[in-house]
Order: C-alpha cells, then structure tokens, then sequence
C-alpha cells in the first residue's frame, strides 16, 4: 500500500457530486469506495431514514450498542433527508440531479416508477448524468421488478449456496449478510467509473446498471460455464475424501485448521520435510502424484496424524520457512492482532478505532481517511446550500413536510 500522503485535490474523484439513492448494500458499497477517492457522496435517505441504519438490530446479527454496518458502509457520506413523495422533495431532488454528476440507486424498478426516479424520468435534467442502477434480477424480463437480497439470489439462484455445501448429503450453506453484496458493488462501482471514463471521451452521460444475479453467476462462473457446455457439474466431496490430499484442510493441536494448497509438485518434497514424513515419499502407495490421488483415503488419515502433533504456530513456521503454499483457516477475531491486514490496507484507522479499506489502492494516492457515518439529515441545510437552496427555499420545504 502506498504510504504517499495526498491532498484531498490529488484524489481522483476529488469535486465529482454523487446522488446515493439507495440502500441495503450492494449499491452503497459502490458510493462508498468513490468517497474512499474524493467523490462528496450525499446519501439520500427518506425523511424517517435508511432502513439499512437497523439491519444491526436484525435477528441473528451480533449484537451491540454500535451500529456497525452503517458505520462501514456510510462513512465520509453526508445525509441528506427528503420525504420523496411529497412533490416539493422531488422537485428539490431534480435540481440537485441537475448539478450531480452520478445517481446511484438500488430501489425496486416499481418504486422507481412510483417516485419518479427511473433513469427516464431523470436523464433529460442532466445529459452528463451517469445513472448507475442495481437490481435483484436485472432491468428487464418477467423477474425484473421482484425484490431479492444476496442471500436469495447471488447466493441461491446462482448455484453457489448447492455447490458450497460439504457433501452432496449435506444442507445447502447459508450466506453471510452481505456475501454477495459487498463484491457486487464493486461490479457497480466499475460500471460507474467505466462510464465516466466514457462521458470524459464524449461528454455523454449515459445508464449503467449491474444486479445480483448477473454478478452471482459471475462469481460461479467456473461451474456455470461447463454446465452451459452441458458439462456434469459433480459435488465436491467431502474433505476426508479430497482427492488432492495435499490441497486439502488439517486440523492443529490447539484446534484451529490450515489449508493446504500444494498444487505444484516442487512443493512436495519440502512439505513432507517440514512434516518430518520424508519416509512417505518413498511409500509405495504415494510415491507420485498419480500414486497419491489413487490412495487419498489412506494418505488423508497420516496427514490427519501429522498435523494434529503441532500448534498452529509451529506449523505457521514450519511451512512457511519450507516456502509452502496454505493459508491459515482464520477467525474474524484474529484481525485484532493481523499485522499484514493493516500493512496491506484491508484494515485502516477509523478515528481511535479500525474499518475495513476497500479492496485496491492506486500508487502515489492516499485514500480519503475513513471517517463518521453521518446520522439522520445531519448534513440537510449544507447540503442543499451547497446545490444553489438559499435559506427561504430550506424553510418552505421544511414546512412542506418534504426535509426529515
């Protein structure tokens, strides 16, 4: 990661105005990471407020007085609150389109059309405008208005919650919350930034818009292409029964699990040695690669043996001294005390505290410091001051019900 200390004029996106009309998570995601370079995103909520700030109270979410989504995935935003249907509101939303520069949404197409604010509705304001849409299952055809969440369709509909499971007896894996839609949103944020790279070409805005189901079948796009070669798609098998024994997960004695990923034959010699199995190598049963595969339910047992003997310290040390390729099957605790995950930015300074950096860094650019996710309407009159509302047009708007 670059250590190059930048002004906040040598950020990319430094002077571009975002419209963040969305929520639940995919497309903020994509907002965010332009914060993270500049933009001055303005989260449009409804004047009651996002209804992702309670997904941290949902059932099943840890529990804490923190409301840890909405810190991650609105911060350096400001909050803009608009009762959009009120007509004043909407009025007040067209002039801020007239001077943005990209409008993000993730709303259902229905309730697009219901307030207004479909990509028809708002491109003859601003011919600059890139409109970037997210959709549960794209923007046309018989599924295009139904809602879906990750879970329900980049993670089921797509075949990865069938094909993840254990064994072909086992239940299908649920999803983490935001599995899919954390990495969907970079799916939009490079449709944004590939747009504007096009309106820097032609000066024309235009309409650009991902889904869920498009960027679940592209992360399974491995085994969804030799379905479509009409190629048969078998269950992987359980671990004890890998085939690669040598690319396949051990337990340590103090409990935790390392993944070994030897894939290329120099490393087979160096990992018995770093397991003081030398001798296998010479086993008739394991001489070879090939040998190997044959007799993977013998081989996965000694190794079972072999790497329950030893801490995960120890064989952190053994296998990395011998150059070996594994990772370490990690718990989300251990981030507390994972140097390389801030030396690489995946964790960055949050104020006294920590968050998660998006996911690339451009050399000679220093990121916009993460900070506090704004609360409801904190950042209203500014906001609208800074679009051209003079203090009479703020207070008629109050009146009229249209600002939270």
């Amino acid at each position: 990661m670059s250590t190059v200390q930048a002004s906040p004029s040598a950020l990319p996106f430094a002077g571009l105005r975002v419209l963040d009309c969305a929520s639940f998570i995919a497309a903020p995601v994509a907002t965010t990471v332009l914060g993270d370079f500049g933009a001055d995103v303005i989260k449009i909520e409804p004047h009651t407020g996002d209804s992702f700030r309670e997904l941290y109270r949902a059932p099943g979410m840890p529990e804490s007085d923190r409301n840890y989504p909405w810190e991650l995935m609105s911060r350096n935003k400001r909050s803009l609150a608009l009762n959009l249907k009120t007509p004043e509101a909407l009025a007040a939303l067209h002039r801020l389109v007239e001077q943005a520069d990209v409008f993000v949404t993730n709303q259902p197409l229905p309730v697009r059309r219901k307030l207004g604010i479909t990509y028809e509705d708002l491109k003859h304001l601003n011919p600059k405008l890139i409109y970037a849409s997210f959709t549960a299952y794209g923007e046309t055809g018989p599924e295009a208005d139904k809602t879906g969440f990750d879970s329900t369709v980049y993670w089921a509909r797509t075949g990865l919650m069938d094909l993840m499971r254990a064994s072909e007896e086992s239940q299908p894996i649920r999803s983490l919350p935001g599995m899919g839609d954390m990495p969907s949103g970079m799916t939009l944020y490079a449709a944004i930034v590939t747009a504007l790279y096009r309106r820097a070409m032609t000066g024309e805005g235009s309409h650009v818009d991902t889904s869920l189901l498009a960027c679940g079948v592209w992360s399974n796009a491995w085994m969804a292409q030799a379905a479509l070669f009409q190629v048969p798609v078998e269950y992987r098998p359980p671990r004890t029964h890998t085939v690669n024994a040598f690319g396949n997960s051990y337990r340590t004695k103090d409990g935790r699990w390392i993944n070994l990923a030897v894939l290329n034959e120099a490393q087979s010699a160096p990992l018995l040695k770093a397991m003081e199995r030398t001798d296998l190598a010479q086993d008739p049963r394991f001489a070879t690669p090939e040998l190997r595969r044959q007799n993977h339910l013998a081989l996965i047992p000694i190794l079972d043996e072999v790497f329950i003997q030893h801490d995960l310290k120890e064989w952190r040390r053994r296998l990395d001294a011998a150059g070996i390729t594994y990772g370490v099957i990690g718990v989300v605790e251990d981030m507390h005390d994972d140097e390389q995950m801030r030396i690489a930015g995946a964790i960055v300074p949050l104020g006294d505290e920590e968050t998660i950096g998006s996911p690339f860094h451009l050399e000679g650019v220093a990121k916009r410091p993460a900070g506090p996710a704004p609360t409801l309407g904190q950042h209203t009159d500014d906001v609208l001051a800074d679009y051209g509302f003079n203090a009479d047009e703020i207070a008629k708007l109050r009146a009229a019900g249209a600002l939270g």
